[in-house]
């Protein structure tokens, strides 16, 4: 009876277990922009954060940039890769806000690119600068409360190509967290999956000014 059981055990495992994720082995990515004034008033703040300095006027930096599959997506994968060193890091904090968020989105994401460390900061680049930032969030002097739909317009309009299934905005204790926009592997706008769209159910959210 006890080796019935373990025979059907290992049958069953083929399609129980879950697959481990392969790096480079994905379908698009999600550029994640978060609206520095949010995470700084929620947490960076607490933390004396690079990225929160009032002399720096950070608005949008780049969260991450993810790859996804059709259902679900990949994350923590092995590479080859080399790591990216400290310096390589802190080269991304233009546009990141820090080199240690530019590491972790490496460590968690990146390597599941199938780029090199090099590689995948420039992607990030190259993904951000097809995705450009409404000019009307460009150094916002005042807090400003709106529905999240109209944060959607401004993206859209940015970016013509964009399509309300395209673009995500998130949030968090009723403020803009972050846009989410997906690309192809080439960088062009397509449709997120299903999973990915995730919209802020608020009918109005807090965008507070930068500084």
């Amino acid at each position: 009876m006890r080796y019935l059981f373990r025979a059907a055990l290992i049958a069953l495992l083929p399609f129980t277990a879950h697959a481990e994720d392969v790096a480079g082995e994905f379908d698009y990515y999600v550029l994640a922009l978060s609206w520095s004034p949010t995470w700084c008033s929620l947490t960076g703040d607490e933390r004396d954060a690079e990225q929160c300095d009032p002399e720096r006027d950070t608005d949008f930096i780049v969260h991450g940039l993810w790859p996804q599959y059709e259902d679900g997506w990949p994350q923590d994968c092995r590479t080859q890769e080399r790591d990216p060193s400290r310096r390589e890091s802190a080269t991304m904090a233009d546009i990141m806000g820090s080199g240690g968020l530019a590491w972790y989105q490496w460590q968690k994401h990146g390597r599941c690119s199938g780029l090199s460390a090099h590689g995948y900061y420039d992607a990030i680049r190259e993904a951000a600068k097809r995705a450009p930032i409404p000019e009307v969030f460009d150094d916002l002097d005042r807090d400003i409360s709106l529905p999240p739909s109209v944060v959607e317009d401004a993206f859209i309009e940015a970016n013509p190509e964009l399509t309300r299934d395209g673009i995500t905005v998130t949030c968090r204790d009723r403020s803009l967290q972050e846009v989410r926009i997906c690309l192809t592997r080439e960088f062009e706008p397509r449709d997120c999956a299903t999973d990915a769209r995730e919209d802020c159910s608020m009918p109005k959210i807090l965008m507070e000014q930068v500084r």
